[in-house]
């Protein structure tokens, strides 16, 4: 009996194995790797002079923001989705938008008073990391809003068309105008959202004290 039980543990405890093995290297995953790989490779970009580094650096910052999709589109469908995941994907989406306005801001593409709506941007994901770590304590999921998704989307067609910034206006003489615009409307969605947010965990904080 005590054998039989020995190899039921093993027999377990290979099978968890191969599941964790599985989790780390499934394809969703694999996809969130490559885009926190991808910060790196887009910061460096902005280190060399010319049009050229900057295209390279939108094509970067374009099959990030693909993969951005993909991962959690393709976690769904193949019943992929995992701890590891979902550790993973906001704080790949954090680090791709935080270096590359940070860049952006170093190299004078984002200036004057547009560096507010970046400072809101960033202190908004602050904050929402935060208040999503605090709500997970309390096992409370607060599910990502249609607003909130175009937020996202508009955030980083902007930054993709300050990207190009100077390259791309000497194509179409507007690029980096639109990249400012679009950074100031998600830059006001991300005040909305964020405050929606913030409305749920005040709501849980105040039932815990409760």
């Amino acid at each position: 009996m005590t054998h039989a039980t020995d190899q039921d543990i093993k027999s377990n405890g290979r099978g968890n194995r191969r599941s964790s093995r599985a989790e780390v290297t499934n394809l969703p995953n694999i996809l969130t790797y490559a885009r926190i790989a991808a910060v790196p490779a887009l910061v460096g970009c902005f280190y060399f002079d010319g049009d050229a580094a900057r295209w390279v650096a939108l094509a970067i910052f374009i099959a990030a923001a693909i993969t951005d999709f993909f991962d959690g589109y393709l976690a769904r469908l193949w019943s992929q989705q995992s701890s590891l995941g979902r550790m993973l994907d906001p704080i790949a989406d954090k680090l791709l938008v935080a270096a590359t306005l940070l860049m952006l801001a170093s190299d004078g593409t984002i200036w004057g008073v547009h560096l507010v709506a970046a400072v809101i941007i960033l202190c908004r994901e602050v904050l929402v990391s935060g208040l999503r770590e605090f709500l997970a304590e309390l096992q409370v999921s607060v599910p990502v809003s249609e607003l909130a998704k175009w937020k996202t989307t508009i955030q980083l067609v902007a930054i993709g068309f300050l990207i190009a910034g100077a390259a791309g206006d000497k194509v179409f003489g507007q690029t980096t105008s639109i990249g400012l615009g679009g950074l100031w409307a998600a830059a006001i969605l991300t005040l909305y959202t964020g405050f929606d947010y913030f409305k749920a965990g005040i709501k849980y904080l105040m039932e815990q004290r409760q």
